[in-house]
């Protein structure tokens, strides 16, 4: 992996930063370069995450499940208060791991863009 993307992945979670570190090793730089710039800019934060969970508790249940493309809960969450918020206060327990959840399908959807356009 090429040093002058580490600040770019400094950012990471750990498990998220060894999967990505994973993913980058036998491409090319100008492979690295786009793979991390496509994957950073369509992963999420876990800030992110858990401030659209807390936005559960001021009546817009369901937000986060909207961001992570999980559209079916998000419907479900927004039209029942967030299963009156006990599905709120359960996803606010586990915010990380929805985040992680999401970003690695992100990663594994990024390496496969990349790997099409290899091939």
């Amino acid at each position: 992996m090429n040093p002058r993307f580490l600040p770019l992945i400094s950012q990471l979670e750990i498990e998220e930063m060894i999967a990505v570190k994973q993913k980058l090793n036998g491409l090319s730089d100008s492979q690295q370069e786009q793979f991390l710039g496509i994957y950073l800019a369509r992963r999420r934060d876990t800030l992110l995450i858990l401030l659209c969970t807390l936005m559960g508790f001021v009546g817009f249940a369901g937000i986060h499940r909207f961001v992570t493309n999980r559209i079916g809960l998000g419907l479900l969450y927004f039209f029942t208060g967030g299963l009156l918020l006990i599905g709120t206060i359960v996803d606010l327990i586990k915010y990380k791991k929805i985040a992680l959840k999401y970003n690695l399908k992100v990663l594994e959807e990024t390496s496969s863009l990349i790997g099409n356009w290899q091939g």
